[in-house]
C-alpha cells in the first residue's frame, strides 16, 4: 500500500491489502482487496475507517458495511479495544481489519457464518454488544453510559452509575471498566458516539 492524498483530516493509505490467516478450525484464507484507509490525526485515539473499492464485499446490507461505504469491523468500542492491544497501524491491521476480511472473505466464499458471531448491523447491534460488554439491561443504560465517557471523569463519577446499582459511578464497581475505556478515546470522540451510536466511528 502507498500513501495517498490527505482528505478531510485525515492521512490515507490506498493499495492491495494482503493476508494470510488460518482460524482454530482449520480453514486457512489467502486472499488480498484493494482497498483505501482513512487514518485520523489523533490516531490512535480515534479509528480508522477503511474502503474497500473494487466491491467485492457486496453492498446488501448483509455483509458489514456502514451506510457510508466504509467497512464495520465491529462495535466502536470493541474495535478500540482491540486496537489497544497494539495501538499501531500493523496493530490495526492485524488484531482489526485482518480479522474481518477474514471472516467475511469466508463468508462469501464458503457460506460461513461470523465465526466469532454475529451483531445486527447498525445500532440495535451496537446497542447489543455494549451490554453484554458492560453487563448492562436496556438501551436507555448504553446511552447512558456513553453520554458519562464523554464527560469530564470527575464529573461522571458524581452521576448515578448506569447500572442502575443505586451508587454513583465513582462508587460502583462499573467505574473500572468505564476508566479502561476512557483512557482509549478522547471525550469528543464518545460525544460523537453518543448522539449517533448507529453512525459507524
Amino acid at each position: 500500500m502507498s500513501p495517498g492524498p490527505f482528505k478531510n483530516g485525515c492521512v490515507t493509505y490506498r493499495g492491495h491489502f494482503d493476508f494470510h490467516c488460518q482460524a482454530p478450525d482449520g480453514v486457512e484464507i489467502k486472499h488480498f482487496y484493494y482497498v483505501e484507509i482513512f487514518i485520523p490525526l489523533n490516531f490512535p485515539r480515534e479509528l480508522p475507517k477503511v474502503w474497500e473499492l473494487k466491491e467485492e464485499i457486496p453492498r446488501d446490507g448483509k455483509h458489514h458495511t456502514n451506510y457510508d461505504g466504509s467497512l464495520c469491523l465491529g462495535s466502536p468500542i470493541r474495535v478500540l479495544k482491540q486496537l489497544n492491544i497494539n495501538p499501531t497501524l500493523l496493530g490495526f491491521a492485524k488484531n482489526c481489519l485482518t480479522p474481518f476480511l477474514y471472516t467475511i472473505t469466508r463468508q462469501i466464499q464458503r457460506g460461513d457464518g461470523f465465526i466469532s458471531g454475529e451483531l445486527d448491523h447498525g445500532e440495535p447491534g451496537i446497542v447489543d454488544d455494549y451490554q453484554s460488554l458492560f453487563n448492562l439491561k436496556t438501551k436507555k443504560q448504553v446511552l447512558s453510559l456513553l453520554h458519562l465517557l464523554s464527560m469530564k471523569k470527575r464529573e461522571a463519577n458524581k452521576k448515578p452509575c448506569p447500572c442502575l446499582c443505586g451508587q454513583r459511578l465513582g462508587k460502583c464497581t462499573l467505574r473500572f471498566k468505564v476508566n479502561n475505556i476512557r483512557k482509549m478515546a478522547a471525550r469528543s470522540w464518545f460525544r460523537r458516539h453518543s448522539l449517533n451510536p448507529g453512525g459507524g466511528m
